[in-house]
């Protein structure tokens, strides 16, 4: 996507062809920093600091993690290590399991010489699969946004997300955002209402960062906003990502999520998940007992990052001293609060029978992810 008139992946190799470069969000949307993983560590560190973030970039950043871990090091034990080292960084995003899995798979029974080039070519091709996932996202989305467009003659489509599941969340295009892009490049009139999202405010920081580099129209929201733009009938669909979805169609998503669907149901919004086919969680049905939520630090909640009237980046603290603080960084929205569920193999229905239907080959299969 465009950033700074280049057209940039959220991920990719140095000139050495081996060090792996990744966009630094943590320091979007004030400066656009470019940071190098020379080792397995590095991209373990990335991950666990939100470097990097979303699920399937995460997914990508771990399997170039591997195939860090095999250029210095291709022994068994070293493999080991790595699998277990970016295994433990998240735990909510099955992406990162689910590309960990794929790499120790191919790796295992490798001839240890050939390890570091096959774990290369493997996660270059994880890549390449989740650019080609969001993409067709786009192209399945952009069908839905086309059609409201045609029933909203004369003012443009307006869109509400949380959270960022855009092209930082991915390697390019994004899940959430992919229809919004593609309808952005089709010509099609839109609005974005962006969620800020705390505590993180990726939605403030990321999504409206990206978006204004790519030219889209939107405003950015407090959190609590949306549904007060639902009632005036401001909002036309709402579209979030994903960081697992079960095989029943539950969707852990950024917290959040769940209230805008609840408000979307009461206002009789359209409310979708986008999301490729990695993300989803065969192994489980009931996301609320099963999904692991990921508790994060309390300092994310009591402090709060931004610049100065003269430029300096400062974090003040907001909340009471003393006060206990709780974190959970995701929820979980049940199925039947969709309407539907956009994949790179169409739309499908928010249910179990919905998503075997598109992906028959999972069905009665056990995969990796599974929350116990």
């Amino acid at each position: 996507m465009r950033v700074l008139d280049r057209d940039y992946r959220s991920i990719f190799l140095a000139d050495d062809g081996r060090s792996v470069v990744v966009i630094d969000q943590t320091q979007l949307p004030f400066e656009f920093a470019l940071r190098e993983l020379r080792a397995v560590d590095d991209a373990a560190d990335a991950i666990r600091r939100m470097v990097v973030r979303g699920a399937p970039l995460i997914g990508v950043t771990a399997a170039y993690g591997v195939a860090l871990a095999m250029h210095a090091d291709a022994s068994d034990d070293a493999l080991r290590r790595a699998i277990e080292l970016l295994g433990a960084t998240r735990p909510t995003a099955v992406n990162l399991r689910w590309a960990l899995a794929r790499m120790e798979s191919l790796l295992r029974d490798s001839p240890r010489a050939q390890r570091a080039d096959r774990a290369y070519a493997e996660a270059a091709r994880i890549a390449e699969e989740d650019v080609a996932a969001c993409a067709a996202i786009g192209r399945h989305g952009l069908a839905l946004l086309r059609d409201l467009a045609a029933a909203r003659t004369g003012r443009p489509v307006r869109v509400l997300t949380h959270c960022n599941a855009g092209w930082l969340a991915c390697v390019d295009w994004g899940t959430a955002l992919a229809p919004v892009y593609a309808a952005h490049e089709s010509g099609i009139a839109l609005h974005v209402w962006v969620d800020e999202t705390r505590p993180r405010n990726q939605g403030a920081a990321l999504t409206a960062f990206e978006l204004g580099a790519h030219g889209v129209p939107h405003t950015v929201i407090v959190d609590n906003a949306g549904g007060h733009l639902m009632q005036r009938g401001e909002v036309d669909v709402c579209i979030v990502g994903s960081d697992r979805t079960t095989a029943a169609g539950d969707v852990a998503n950024k917290i959040g999520t769940y209230p805008k669907a609840l408000a979307a149901r009461d206002c009789d919004v359209p409310f979708y998940a986008a999301l490729p086919s990695s993300t989803i969680d065969w192994s489980i049905i009931d996301g609320v007992r099963e999904v692991p939520i990921e508790e994060r630090a309390a300092r994310e909640v009591t402090h709060v990052a931004g610049r100065t009237d003269d430029g300096r980046l400062h974090e003040v603290q907001v909340t009471a001293p003393g006060s206990a603080v709780a974190n959970p960084a995701f929820d979980v929205t049940p199925a039947r609060l969709f309407t539907g569920i956009i994949t790179e193999r169409g739309v499908a229905e928010a249910s179990r029978a919905g998503l075997a239907t598109m992906f028959p080959e999972h069905v009665g299969m056990r995969t990796v992810g599974s929350a116990g």
